[in-house]
């Protein structure tokens, strides 16, 4: 940018003109936005100068890390060639036709096709309405209702709002939409009471038998979950609870949706997140790791089962974005790709840094105020506690976590905090050095926590 005003009044002209997402704008504006001018890495550097840590990819996103100039190169040779063009109308481009090839080679046997989107969101929104497409077109117009689980996060369109289980979302809006519904998630720390993990994982997955009997599984046409819930504070689900859902799903016939947009390309040490967890999805959305965040693409995984119909027997879906299978996203996402097969980053979660941010992660269960530390391949899930021993959580979690967010951000790492849980989603390409600095500096803000709040 050749016309960039000075750094100092860049903080008035965005509370001037610019509403944030998920903020409070009368609070934002009054401590001015933090701007971020550069990254490289795992790093990220204010207009002060001042580093940080970005242990969590951005939006849990950046997964090959900041700065790989060849998808860059690859987007500016494309915009060169082909900016844009649409997909409508019987017309394709090579960068989306070699994409959804490239991605069908990763999936598996049976989600070998892709409907492209321009996010996750948007992603939410398509499969809800493929789903219902597919069963009418099969001549179970009736089946239109879709389940999810509460505390899951879907994206904030409308559908997205609806289907995830988040209360203050649904306040703002009247939501969710007529015909989703919720059963309760498999977060056996706060919710598992006496129940072992195991049995707790079942009892939770059964919730969705009960469910389809209240509605009449005739009337369903999916239930929708993340293989790990991400915004809702990375919740791990206990090893009995897939085999359980899938085996319900397979039995009632209904659509099993896997939410792929934080767990895919590599987060968990697989491809997929369903992969991790063997079971294989009917529709399954996707984004975030696709470009690693450098441009905005989405998309849905399309079984063999749904595909088929949509293809031999539909005719025309009336369904689509303007800028679906874009060729410089889709470019951008075919070099992010290469790079994550080239460099075996899969791989490296799955066999080295992941098992090294595990044990790193676990040693913080010693620390007296954290009850839990779960993590998967470069996901983790941090439980504070006001009281090891019984579970006990604080009784203001949502301001316990923001106080250790605070201080490590003060201190140069960028975690997240969902009320009392702390989350990190670091890029694949971290360092086993850098991954102890996460935990130094993490270990540091439990200190204060624990130094400094008393109930």
């Amino acid at each position: 940018m050749t016309d960039m005003p000075p750094l100092s009044n860049l903080a008035a002209i965005d509370a001037a003109h610019h509403l944030h997402p998920f903020s409070d704008m009368k609070q934002l504006n009054a401590k001015g936005a933090r701007i971020i001018q550069r990254a490289e890495g795992v790093h990220i550097f204010d207009s002060t100068g001042k580093k940080y840590l970005d242990a969590f990819a951005g939006l849990w996103c950046v997964n090959v890390g900041y700065g790989r100039k060849s998808i860059a190169d690859a987007a500016y040779a494309q915009m060169q060639d082909l900016p844009y063009y649409n997909t409508f109308f019987g017309t394709t481009t090579a960068p989306a036709a070699l994409l959804a090839q490239k991605i069908a080679s990763h999936t598996g046997e049976k989600l070998k096709r892709v409907f492209f989107t321009n996010s996750g969101s948007e992603a939410t929104d398509t499969w809800f309405r493929m789903a219902r497409v597919y069963w009418k077109v099969l001549g179970k117009p009736e089946k239109t209702l879709v389940i999810a689980r509460k505390n899951a996060y879907h994206g904030s369109t409308v559908a997205g709002a609806s289907l995830g289980g988040m209360k203050l979302m649904h306040e703002q809006g009247n939501l969710p939409i007529e015909g989703i519904h919720h059963i309760n998630q498999p977060y056996w720390y706060a919710e598992g009471g006496d129940l072992s993990p195991a049995e707790f994982g079942l009892k939770v997955a059964r919730e969705l038998e009960a469910k389809l009997d209240e509605l009449g599984e005739e009337c369903v046409a999916a239930f929708v979950a993340e293989p790990i819930q991400g915004a809702g504070g990375v919740i791990i689900p206990p090893e009995t609870y897939w085999p359980e859902i899938a085996r319900i799903c397979k039995a009632r016939n209904i659509l099993l949706v896997a939410d792929e947009v934080i767990c895919g390309f590599g987060r968990l040490g697989t491809w997929f997140g369903h992969q991790y967890y063997g079971f294989e999805p009917d529709l399954a959305p996707i984004a975030k790791g696709l470009s690693s965040g450098y441009l905005p693409i989405g998309g849905v995984l399309v079984s063999d089962r749904v595909a088929d119909v949509m293809v031999e027997e539909l005719g025309d879906f009336y369904h689509g974005f303007t800028y679906s299978g874009h060729p410089v996203s889709a470019a951008a996402a075919l070099e992010n790709i290469r790079i994550i097969e080239e460099e075996g980053l899969v791989e490296r979660v799955r066999d080295d840094i992941g098992p090294y941010f595990a044990a790193a992660w676990k040693s913080l269960e010693d620390h007296v105020v954290v009850g839990q530390a779960e993590s998967v391949g470069l996901i983790g899930g941090l439980q504070l506690a006001a009281d090891k021993a019984t579970r006990r959580r604080y009784a203001k979690p949502d301001d316990i976590g923001t106080l250790v967010r605070n201080h490590c951000i003060e201190n140069g790492l960028i975690l997240r905090a969902t009320g009392d849980r702390m989350l990190a989603s670091p890029a694949l390409t971290i360092s086993r050095a850098e991954v102890d600095e996460v935990i130094d500096k993490l270990r540091n803000a439990l200190d204060h926590l624990r130094d400094g709040v008393r109930e």
